[in-house]
């Protein structure tokens, strides 16, 4: 392969490269520019890694859905497999969003003005027979925060004894991605947009 040709072939690759890296970005932005904003109220796992510094591993009250939300189960169906959970929520009078219904791969009516779909993904072999403590629990992609170094512990230390929340923009087909830690009423971190 001659000179020119080795060096217009590594061009169009590092420029098929930006693009893809520009369109994902893009997209996450897209989501946080224009997503509808909802408020979940979190608790903190683990404050730690390693390799990436500090965060906070969140869990929400749609974290662990109750089986008996989920409304279209079919009938005999005793365990899940590798699918979507659209999760209902609708603002609650503390401010918080909360879970109102849920289904297995798509919502069968569209969102009321006051509700909006969040879409996880939940695992093969959770069980959905229905009795009063089976839940399931969905990945939604907003199950960690990363924070400036040193501020991880401190952070969860109060999450501990105040309520804390994060606001999450959802896009209309459900994708969700965490746009600012809250404390209380206080922003305490923002995502940026790139």
């Amino acid at each position: 392969m001659s000179g020119k040709r080795l060096i217009a072939a590594a061009l169009a690759v590092a420029i098929l490269q930006i693009g893809f890296l520009s369109w994902i970005i893009a997209g996450r932005a897209a989501i946080l520019r224009n997503g509808q904003e909802v408020l979940l109220k979190v608790e903190p796992v683990d404050p730690r890694d390693l390799l990436r510094g500090d965060y906070v591993v969140l869990g929400y009250e749609i974290s662990n859905i109750p089986v008996k939300l989920i409304a279209n189960i079919p009938e005999g169906k005793q365990s899940s497999d590798e699918q979507s959970l659209v999760v209902r929520v609708k603002k609650g009078i503390d401010g918080y969003w909360h879970p109102e219904t849920a289904w297995l791969d798509a919502a069968p009516v569209p969102t009321g003005t006051d509700e909006v779909d969040i879409v996880g993904r939940i695992g093969p072999g959770w069980d959905l027979r229905e009795s009063a403590t089976t839940t399931v629990s969905p990945y939604y992609g907003i199950e960690r925060f990363y924070l400036p170094e040193g501020e991880g512990q401190a952070i969860q230390n109060d999450m501990r004894v105040r309520p804390f929340g994060v606001k999450v923009a959802v896009t209309k087909n459900g994708k969700a991605q965490i746009k600012a830690l809250m404390d209380g009423d206080t922003m305490l971190f923002e995502e940026p947009l790139y």
